[in-house]
């Protein structure tokens, strides 16, 4: 397994490779552009499924960008021209997958796909289903990790990712450059710290707009409610520490914005398809393999 980090300075992007297999290839991928940084046009060279783990940033693919924040999926189709732009922040970090198309056109096949295994959209929001996915994404690349480990999360991400790309609209509505900017904005201050209490009312006054046309903004721009982002990005830290620390499940639940332990074991468990302690006990168990 590759652990030997290739730092491209021209553009900002430093990629450490993780791990590979027959078909599939794992980067751990770190952007530091920001707004004086021009995109430019580049091309994927495999099929493409990446995890935003932090930051945000914009993807073209075609007619419209789209925002990627925590939690949401790059797609993109081997042979696909696309660009990258940090117009409204600065740098992110993907857990960024390659997979030789004849292996991902295998796995495609067995998700269902009966034509075309393109992908149609670009982007999958930070969806519940992709919950666990994201989180051991994450986890994964932050240490070390069996082969098999990798081996199972790649051809399941795969096989989600088509079937989620197969039901969403083929077409993003064009959301203005001010609408982008205010829910970026937003958004990063969310991940700083999202077990602040922030209110609907909150967030769009501090982004100077009404309550109601945030509300349609955010939702358009990241294809979830602002609870919904809010929620899982706390769940996402929440699930880090679980793996990385031994910190009690009750500090876990306060830190993290929950009010009480009940009401995080029951929205974990809702997440995550399993208890806080649970959830705890399998991650290790990984670990150890």
């Amino acid at each position: 397994m590759a652990k030997i980090a290739e730092a491209l300075a021209d553009d900002g992007l430093t990629a450490r490779a993780v791990a590979g297999g027959d078909g599939w290839s794992v980067e751990d991928v770190t952007c530091t552009c920001g707004p004086e940084h021009r995109p430019f046009e580049e091309q994927h060279t495999a099929v493409r499924v990446a995890v935003v783990v932090e930051g945000t940033f914009q993807y073209r693919t075609g007619r419209a960008p789209e925002l990627m924040a925590p939690g949401a999926l790059l797609l993109g189709n081997v042979g696909q021209s696309f660009e990258c732009a940090h117009e409204h922040g600065r740098g992110d970090r993907c857990v960024s997958i390659a997979y030789r198309p004849d292996y991902f056109d295998q796995l495609a096949c067995d998700a269902g796909a009966k034509s075309s295994r393109r992908f149609a959209v670009g982007r999958i929001p930070p969806l519940r289903m992709f919950g666990p996915l994201v989180s051991r994404a994450a986890a994964a690349a932050s240490a070390s990790r069996a082969l098999l480990v990798w081996e199972e999360l790649t051809a399941e991400l795969a096989v989600r990712a088509v079937r989620a790309a197969s039901g969403a609209p083929s077409h993003s509505p064009i959301t203005p450059s001010a609408v982008l900017s205010r829910v970026t904005k937003s958004i990063r201050r969310i991940e700083n710290d999202p077990a602040r209490a922030l209110s609907l009312l909150a967030l769009a006054r501090d982004a100077r707009t009404s309550p109601y046309h945030f509300l349609r903004g955010f939702r358009e721009v990241t294809g979830v409610t602002p609870h919904q982002f809010i929620l899982r990005s706390r769940l996402r830290r929440a699930a880090s520490r679980l793996a990385h620390t031994a910190d009690s499940i009750l500090d876990v639940a306060f830190d993290s914005g929950f009010g009480d332990v009940s009401n995080f074991n029951r929205t974990f468990h809702a997440e995550f398809g399993r208890s806080p302690r649970a959830y705890r006990r399998s991650m290790r168990t990984t670990i150890a393999l």
